[in-house]
């Protein structure tokens, strides 16, 4: 009998090991169609941009492989240079209010209120409308001639002259920085609220029993129990704002002299109108360190997590 059970458990780990093995190709067998679906939209795109990069490439001819001058002929064009800087202020500005204003709404839309369905359904409209379709309206809010918001002033008595928000360039920074935060804060305020709802109620009840104040459990409890969540919505919404283009492009397409051209749409400028394909490729690469950079943040935000979880991931 002994030699019996022996052998069953001999032979015991050897089907748990064809079982294992077994499940390792199914799971691989799954995750073939992804990796293969990201092989050919992501990584093949990624690389050719990069190697058009290093050429002198232009619509309707290969190019031939010319080293760094693409990026040297970019360090000395103050055009880059000041798509740069607007590319930094346009993202820094919209991802601060958007932070701001989105973290309001969701800590508004967590509290009892009647008809809350309702209102956090209406909130996910700007963000629910095509972008297009927004810029265009932002377009005629923002006309020099028919504005709304100059028409209003001007009824109040505040103005005498309709504003120029689009032909003037510290106004039209401001103007499209207004229509990315409006579209945007739909987006931020829905996931915080998502992890508000994750915070145990209890605690708070417990820091009021403690004699808490509002801003007191907002500080020890609510921050450091969103800081993973705020952590991965911002480094979304840093990326989305970077990489802008649809909502630039339609409102001034760069103008006026070139205030609110960004990276993504100078590369566009550069390599479809203007034909010179290696040197949009080249903007576009030297876009990639600033989302290294936001995709660390994430990483180390939700390195927070052992904190909060006594020191497991």
């Amino acid at each position: 009998m002994s030699i019996a059970m022996t052998r069953s458990e001999a032979g015991r780990p050897a089907r748990l090991f064809d079982l294992s093995q077994g499940r390792n190709l199914l799971g691989v067998l799954f995750l073939l169609p992804a990796a293969v679906f990201l092989l050919v939209f992501l990584t093949y795109p990624l690389g050719l941009g990069v190697w058009l990069a290093f050429t002198d490439a232009r619509i309707g001819r290969a190019g031939v492989f010319i080293g760094l001058d693409n990026y040297v002929s970019l360090w000395g064009d103050h055009v880059f240079w000041l798509s740069v800087f607007n590319t930094v202020l346009y993202t820094v500005a919209a991802s601060i209010l958007k932070f701001a204003l989105g973290l309001w709404l969701a800590l508004i839309l967590n509290e009892h209120l009647p008809f809350k369905a309702f209102f956090r359904a209406i909130v996910l409209l700007p963000w629910v409308v095509p972008t297009v379709l927004s810029a265009i309206a932002f377009w005629w809010i923002f006309d020099a001639q028919f504005s709304i918001i100059s028409w209003l002033l001007i009824k109040i008595g505040l103005i005498e002259t309709p504003i120029n928000f689009l032909g003037d360039s510290t106004n039209a920074r401001a103007s499209v920085i207004a229509a990315n935060v409006w579209r945007g804060i739909p987006f931020v305020a829905i996931s915080l609220l998502a992890g508000l709802q994750t915070i145990p109620q209890s605690l708070h009840e417990a820091a009021t029993l403690d004699g808490a104040s509002g801003w007191q459990r907002f500080h020890h409890i609510t921050l450091p129990m969103l800081t993973p969540i705020i952590a991965v919505v911002m480094t979304f919404s840093v990326l989305f704002t970077f990489t802008d283009f649809q909502l630039i492009y339609v409102l001034t397409r760069g103008g006026p002299l070139n205030a609110t051209h960004l990276m993504a749409t100078l590369s566009f400028q550069r390599a479809i109108p203007g034909g010179h394909l290696g040197e949009g490729a080249a903007i576009a690469v030297a876009m990639i360190p600033f989302l290294l950079a936001a995709i660390l943040f994430s990483y180390f935000g939700l390195q927070r997590r052992r904190w909060q979880q006594g020191g497991a991931d």
